[in-house]
């Protein structure tokens, strides 16, 4: 029984912790990757199960070592992908998040680079503004008393101190794209901003989008509003 704990809640751990690198490095496609984690969470079932039994009737004859290293690879299997489901259910299904709904701001250079991408370039539409404008008020065009030059050279070095990847500058046009990959699936979200004169303001724009999947997890609303905390920092 022992044996088999251990193999079942490791069995469990690899499934859930190595679809994402998987992934990531083009070894499996995303279908067999979220099969993987969903496996991996029955084989944490399983095992927490069989702990229980262990704990229940098998008592004398345990290690409590080993159960204690099971349970905790058996609750991270079940723990971790529950808590992803959780955060979906609390979130809108939308992967593309700006502070400017009627006129979101426009990719330019990374258009080319999400010519395969699931998700198309464009804005994803007014059903999309309706769930975002419901989910996140907060998201609005920021303005800064500061000149569009100050605030060009404090955005362009905030999205480098987070450490994305700058894809285009153009002070001229007012905008800086990036691309910010994410560290366990690898999944790349494409951001713009955009930086205009208005009278003695300067205003801000930030769009973010997903280049695949459905429902970002509120990870788009999550990294503008990161962008606009850096940015206010530097200023």
């Amino acid at each position: 029984m022992k044996t088999l704990v251990s193999l079942i809640s490791f069995l469990a751990i690899l499934l859930v912790a190595l679809p994402g690198p998987l992934y990531k490095f083009g070894i499996l496609e995303l279908g067999p990757a979220f099969t993987a984690l969903r496996y991996g969470v029955f084989a944490g079932i399983g095992a927490i199960v069989l702990i229980l039994i262990q704990v229940i009737f098998l008592r004398k004859n345990i290690s409590w070592a080993n159960v204690a290293v099971s349970a905790i690879f058996a609750l991270v299997a079940v723990g971790l992908p529950l808590s992803i489901m959780s955060k979906a259910k609390s979130v809108p299904p939308i992967h593309d998040i700006s502070t400017d709904l009627t006129n979101p701001p426009k990719f330019i250079a990374i258009a080319p680079l999400r010519a395969d991408a699931p998700n198309p370039v464009e804005y994803a539409g007014e059903e999309t503004a309706k769930q975002q404008k419901e989910a996140y008020p907060q998201l609005t065009s920021q303005i800064y008393s500061e000149p569009s030059s100050q605030v060009f050279s404090a955005t362009e070095a905030a999205i480098k101190e987070l450490g994305w990847e700058l894809v285009n500058a153009d002070k001229s046009l007012g905008i800086i794209e990036a691309t910010d990959t994410t560290a366990w699936f690898g999944f790349k979200d494409d951001v713009v901003v955009r930086i205009v004169t208005s009278g003695a303001d300067t205003i801000v724009d930030i769009r973010s989008k997903s280049r695949v999947g459905r429902s970002d997890l509120g990870k788009n609303a999550e990294r503008i509003q990161q962008l606009f905390t850096t940015i206010n920092n530097n200023l």
